[in-house]
C-alpha cells in the first residue's frame, strides 16, 4: 500500500456498525428460539400499518407460525395451521365453536402486506385478518388474501420465550 493510500485512509470515515436485528426485523434464513425449540425462519409476512410480522418458522418437518406485534409492548403468539373452511370471508361469525371450545371475535382488521420467502400466501396484497380468543386463552386466527382462506390455532407466549439466536 502506498503512502498516499495510507494518508487517504486516515481521513476516510469508518463505516457505521450494522444495527443488530430485532425480532421484528428477522427475515428468512435467520434462527429464532421459541419456547426452547430452535426454528429457522423460512417466510415473513409484514403488516406495516400495524407494525407486526407473521413469521413462518420450521424445525425439521414441523412448520409453525409466530405472530409478533409491537403495541405498548411486544406481543407474541405461536400458531399451527388447522384444517377448516368457511363459505365466504364476508360471513365470518363473531363466535366460533371448535372441538367444544367457544371462541369470541377479539379483533378484525385489513391492510396491505408484503411477503418474503415461503409463506401460506405467495404474493403481496390486501389481507383480511380475524382474531378470536376463548375463555381459556386459546387463539384462532383466520386470514384471507386473494381468494385464499387459512385458519390457525395458537396461544400467547411470554416475551422471554422468544429470542433471536442468529441473524444474517
Amino acid at each position: 500500500m502506498s503512502l498516499f493510500n495510507r494518508v487517504i485512509n486516515l481521513f476516510k470515515k469508518a463505516e457505521p456498525p450494522q444495527p443488530e436485528k430485532s425480532i421484528l426485523t428477522v427475515s428468512p434464513g435467520d434462527i429464532v428460539e421459541v419456547s426452547l425449540v430452535t426454528y429457522e425462519v423460512i417466510g415473513r409476512t409484514r403488516h406495516s400499518q400495524r407494525n407486526s410480522v407473521f413469521l413462518t418458522i420450521q424445525d425439521g418437518s414441523m412448520v409453525r407460525f409466530l405472530q409478533i406485534e409491537e403495541r405498548e409492548k411486544l406481543k407474541y403468539e405461536v400458531y399451527d395451521q388447522i384444517d377448516g373452511r368457511l363459505d365466504s370471508f364476508d360471513e365470518i361469525p363473531t363466535t366460533l365453536e371448535l372441538e367444544g371450545t367457544l371462541y369470541f371475535l377479539e379483533e378484525q382488521y385489513a391492510g396491505n402486506v408484503t411477503v418474503t420467502g415461503k409463506t401460506p400466501f405467495s404474493k403481496d396484497g390486501e389481507m383480511h385478518v380475524w382474531r378470536f380468543q376463548s375463555d381459556n386463552r386459546k387463539l384462532i386466527r383466520i386470514e384471507w388474501l386473494d381468494g385464499r382462506l387459512i385458519m390457525y390455532e395458537g396461544e400467547s407466549l411470554l416475551p422471554a420465550d422468544v429470542q433471536v439466536i442468529r441473524s444474517n
